[in-house]
């Protein structure tokens, strides 16, 4: 076995003692059939990637502390077919990353280029699992990551494919997002992408605060927002509200501000836990942040969701000539990165950075 100095070595012969890729299928509930993979980075973060849902993350825990918020959906079988109005809302499991996309992101619309349901249909589309790579504790190479394909597509519609890969290395906590999406048709097909991150307790509790940084406004446009107003302290978590009910929300647009090695980062540090969960993103790729914060009582939830745009829909989009719009075989490169932070001054910087 090559040395490199690692606590393990000598005393380990089987890399899943330490942590690596464990694929599964669900055989109960709503979710019976669904196929899964359990990634554990061998250093308190650990997660649960749904194949069967875009490779989209569900649960992800560091140490005994959950990160996500599970909705009381919870995870469901892909529904490819019903993605009409606000039928995405009935499959949506929250879960640390639910991808919305490729070719819409906002509200229902229909327009002259048809119709449109809430958030578009990736998460409700299976992947392709085209490779699975274990960290090997022989040649040192520790490594790891799993690959997929997942198609939106239709006949004399679009054909857009999101290449997949999820990584990380064995005794780190952190994992990484490596997306592509192709265009595959032969016509110039529309593209919006929006990655819907959500934090849920005990992450996020009544003194955990909202990290990031760059110029907002409300989603609704009003500048006495309930939320997002320059009077409030609105990254700081609160109790339960009860004006949050049902569908009660609000919503900031941002236009993140990156860090001086020219990623923006985000996310969520609550000091009674001792650690911070920090997403790292280029702005070049996604210009927008969106910061959902919906506190209802046991729907008690903020997202920090990275796009191509804020979710105004395509036909905004395209009318105001802010709509991506893919030629056939041009493709886009994303990178998504979460790690965690455990060392004050890590933490500090992260926190007045942002």
């Amino acid at each position: 076995m090559r040395t490199g100095n690692q606590p393990w070595e000598g005393k380990v012969g089987n890399v899943q003692q330490i942590g690596g890729i464990e694929t599964a299928v669900l055989d109960n509930g709503s979710g019976k059939g669904v196929r899964i993979a359990w990634i554990d980075t061998g250093a308190g973060l650990r997660y649960k990637l749904v194949l069967d849902r875009a490779m989209d993350i569900s649960a992800a825990s560091f140490g005994p502390h959950g990160l996500s918020w599970i909705s009381q959906v919870g995870i469901t079988r892909p529904s490819p077919f019903t993605a009409e109005g606000l039928d995405w809302l009935s499959t949506f499991g929250g879960g640390l990353l639910t991808t919305c996309g490729l070719s819409h992101v906002g509200g229902p619309e229909a327009d002259k280029n048809g119709k449109r349901g809430l958030h578009g249909k990736i998460s409700n589309q299976p992947a392709e699992i085209v490779s699975i790579r274990q960290p090997d504790l022989w040649t040192g190479d520790l490594d790891m990551h799993i690959s997929g394909i997942i198609r939106e597509s239709s006949v004399f519609g679009p054909h857009l494919v999101l290449k997949r890969t999820i990584s990380g290395t064995l005794g780190k906590p952190f994992l990484k997002i490596t997306d592509e999406v192709t265009n595959t048709s032969n016509v110039e097909s529309p593209h919006m992408l929006l990655y819907h991150v959500n934090f849920g307790w005990p992450l996020v509790d009544e003194g955990s605060r909202i990290v990031w940084k760059g110029k907002w406004t409300s989603g609704d446009m009003d500048p006495k927002n309930r939320i997002f107003n320059p009077e409030n302290d609105f990254k700081g978590c609160p109790a339960p509200l009860k004006e949050h009910a049902g569908f009660g929300e609000d919503v900031a647009f941002i236009e993140p501000e990156a860090e001086v090695d020219g990623l923006c980062r985000a996310g969520i540090y609550n000091p009674a836990l001792g650690f911070a969960l920090r997403m790292g993103f280029d702005r070049k790729q996604l210009p927008w942040l969106i910061n959902w914060q919906h506190w209802g009582e046991n729907e008690y939830v903020t997202a920090l969701e990275p796009g191509t745009n804020p979710p105004i829909g395509q036909a905004k989009a395209r009318e105001e000539g802010t709509l991506i719009m893919l030629k056939p075989g041009e493709s886009r490169q994303y990178e998504l990165i979460f790690d965690i932070l455990t060392e004050q001054e890590d933490i500090a910087s992260f926190v007045k950075n942002n």
